[in-house]
């Protein structure tokens, strides 16, 4: 009877204790459910973490490879500059030695122009005179020239060159212009007629009156004998008739001993 009422006394305590049990695996349950909840979140965040260091880590990784690319950039650029600059820098001293160089040549050539432009003073001076206002402003605008710093002593090569040029046209061209013959009372326009250099004529504008350049005695001579060869002559240098023969006075060569 005893070991009855022992048996229904535990049986009775398991039932009561029973849902106190259930109760506690539930709250266990439940923490254990928390527990991993957590765990997700925080595995979660830490792969949010993750990939953006691992975003943060491809754009250093670019940036990087950007920056290695900029300096191999910039690398072989100043290696260029560098050639350049060497370069230049031989061309400026190369410039140096040929501007050294001019100088020297410049000292040189200038008695060589002073000496050009007296012989063709000279040659003008002692030449038959013909155009005489022109050609002296001419070599007037020569001699000015050759004090004037501002001009290149090419530019003073290439000016008497010119003067040289058009001295020697004259010598082997036909050709008339107008001016004056003789002074106060006795000056009187006339046509000039140039035969080359080897001759000098003139008519009066009325056409009475003719002569030549006497080169022996270095003035104008009278002498109307020449007024048709003068006419004619005229009529070719402007052009009005085809070439012709033309009597003039010509002086023989002199024979040097």
């Amino acid at each position: 009877m005893y070991r009855s009422s022992a048996r229904a006394g535990l049986l009775l305590l398991g039932l009561i204790a029973a849902p106190f049990a259930l109760q506690a695996q539930g709250d266990s349950l439940r923490q254990s459910l928390e527990t991993q909840e957590e765990a997700e979140r925080a595995a979660a965040a830490s792969q949010r973490r993750i990939d953006t260091l691992d975003d943060e880590t491809r754009a250093l990784l670019q940036r990087y490879r950007e920056t290695l690319r900029e300096a191999e950039t910039l690398e072989r650029y100043n290696a260029r500059i560098e050639t350049m600059v060497r370069s230049q820098q031989e061309e400026i001293s190369s410039k140096r030695d040929q501007l050294t160089r001019i100088d020297e040549t410049n000292r040189q050539i200038y008695p060589h122009l002073e000496d050009l432009l007296e012989t063709l003073e000279r040659f003008v001076a002692l030449d038959v005179p013909f155009l005489p206002r022109e050609r002296r402003q001419r070599l007037q605008s020569l001699q000015a020239m050759m004090d004037r710093a501002d001009v290149t002593v090419s530019e003073k090569y290439r000016r008497l060159l010119e003067a040289y040029q058009i001295e020697l046209e004259y010598g082997r061209t036909i050709g008339s212009y107008e001016g004056t013959l003789g002074e106060g009372e006795d000056g009187r326009s006339v046509t000039f007629l140039r035969l080359g250099r080897v001759a000098l004529l003139y008519q009066t504008r009325d056409g009475k009156e003719a002569g030549y350049w006497d080169r022996e005695r270095a003035a104008f001579a009278k002498d109307n004998s020449y007024r048709d060869a003068v006419r004619r002559g005229l009529r070719v240098a402007e052009k009005r008739a085809a070439p012709e023969l033309l009597r003039a006075p010509v002086y023989a060569p002199e024979v040097t001993p």
